[in-house]
């Protein structure tokens, strides 16, 4: 609890802050995940459907005796879902109760058929998740019938008895199903839970508004929220606000996801801030042919012999003080990064002497993949790098000659090193144990739309 007070405090203090800037998602479940949903739901409904010893006095006799009854078993034989416009959910379902009635002279077990109606209303929790209320709830009793064939019960005695279990049921059935409801809505609140990014950075998702609900979907409106060391990362204020557009995607799937670039905005202004795309490129200082040392940069650089006439390994320190620039195009993703690359000497002290730094500009192909709730993604080097000298403590540099060393010793490091942090994924709207599966990808010209089948694994 403790917990879910901590949470409840931190988006009461946060969601006024971070209404500046929208890192927006649109998250759209189809009528195609209820027929999912109406199997598997089947196994939850017919426990939370089951009655614990219910006691009620016989009045069919002369004596007044107390009878106890209870509900061992509950088989729902079917299960159907749909979605109400601008309200929620109906759901209709038909079970079949084992009823044990421990009564005097001699217990019985009936079945009652019960067919169970209920309108759920789906809103928005004051956390920002969904929040599903029960509006309505009708159970129609069958004829129960007993399941001794050894046992002869008079029918009026049936009916008496039948009516008595009607009365109990009828209440308790509803206090069942509001507890399963409260469930779904406890499990549904995970939605808002802290997911990592990196060991110092997570994402968490929240609703903006209530959902919008037709007789084909329930639409909702999130917004990402990136935290680094516990603080929020906030878009800088010149950067323009775009707006979704309309769905698109697969409307037979179970849910489509529409990202907008603000989100990739985020995560690329939040791995920058905190400093996980830098990067120090050496390499094996043994190596023959290794091609980072005073030796090499001396044959087009003189000045660098006359300043270390001993051989020295090199390091290119890669820092990012410029947010990359994700440029979204139809079908594809193009990051742009303006690393300040500074080229040092190291000595046996590991003391480090400048040489010089160049301004490096890069483009790179962005590919996405979405593995059970994550998202990630790989890349790759599109068109040539520009170099430009930002500094310099050896005079002139020869930037052809240098063009080609870096692309012998800068390009396949920074992919390994983008790749890896792109490998760990970011984490999609979801809630615990709830998967996308066979995912399409579709990159529109502000937006990434995923059209995707769910799986749930309790």
């Amino acid at each position: 609890m403790a917990g879910v007070r901590g949470l409840r405090l931190l988006l009461a203090l946060l969601l006024p802050v971070v209404s500046t800037s929208t890192a927006g998602t649109v998250v759209r479940i189809n009528k195609a995940v209820l027929s999912y949903v109406s199997e598997f739901g089947k196994v939850p409904l017919q426990e939370a459907l089951k009655v614990d010893d219910q006691h009620f006095l016989d009045q069919s006799s002369e004596v007044l005796q107390t009878v106890r009854i209870q509900v061992p078993a509950v088989r729902v034989t079917r299960l159907h879902l749909k979605f109400l416009p601008d309200f929620g959910i109906y759901m209709w379902a038909a079970a079949n109760f084992t009823v044990k009635v421990f009564c005097v002279p001699e217990s019985l077990e009936l079945m009652v058929p019960v067919t169970l109606q209920s309108d759920l209303r789906v809103t928005q929790s004051s956390l920002g998740t969904p929040k599903i209320s029960i509006s309505t709830f009708f159970p129609h009793f069958g004829r129960a019938t007993v399941l001794d064939d050894n046992k002869n019960l008079s029918p009026a005695l049936l009916a008496t008895l039948q009516k008595d279990i009607k009365a109990i049921l009828s209440s308790k059935l509803n206090l069942n199903l509001a507890n399963l409801v409260d469930n779904i809505n406890i499990h549904m609140g995970t939605l808002i839970g802290l997911n990592p990014v990196s060991p110092e950075s997570q994402i968490c998702y929240y609703m903006m508004n209530p959902p919008s609900i037709t007789r084909d979907y329930i639409s909702m409106n999130l917004n990402a929220v990136l935290f680094l060391l516990g603080n929020p990362i906030i878009l800088p204020m010149d950067t323009p606000h775009l707006e979704l557009p309309e769905l698109v995607g697969n409307r037979a799937a179970m849910a489509t996801l529409a990202l907008s670039q603000n989100l990739f905005d985020s995560v690329l202004l939040l791995l920058q801030k905190a400093g996980a795309l830098n990067l120090d490129i050496t390499a094996h200082l043994q190596s023959d042919d290794n091609p980072l040392n005073t030796s090499v940069l001396s044959k087009f650089i003189p000045e660098v012999a006359h300043q270390v006439p001993e051989y020295k390994p090199v390091v290119l320190k890669v820092r990012l003080g410029a947010m990359p620039v994700a440029a979204f195009h139809n079908r594809s993703i193009t990051l742009r990064l303006q690393p300040l690359v500074e080229v040092l000497a190291t000595s046996s002290n590991s003391a480090f002497q400048s040489l010089f730094s160049l301004t490096v500009v890069v483009n790179l192909n962005l590919q996405l993949s979405v593995s059970k709730a994550k998202l990630y993604g790989t890349t790759s080097v599109v068109g040539d790098m520009y170099l430009a000298v930002a500094s310099s403590n050896v005079g002139s540099i020869n930037l052809d000659r240098m063009y080609l060393l870096m692309n012998t010793v800068f390009e396949k490091p920074l992919l390994e090193h983008f790749n890896a942090l792109l490998g760990i994924g970011i984490s999609l709207p979801t809630v615990t144990n709830l998967h996308y599966v066979n995912p399409d990808i579709c990159i529109n010209e502000n937006s990434v739309v995923i059209s995707s089948g769910l799986s749930y694994h309790p």
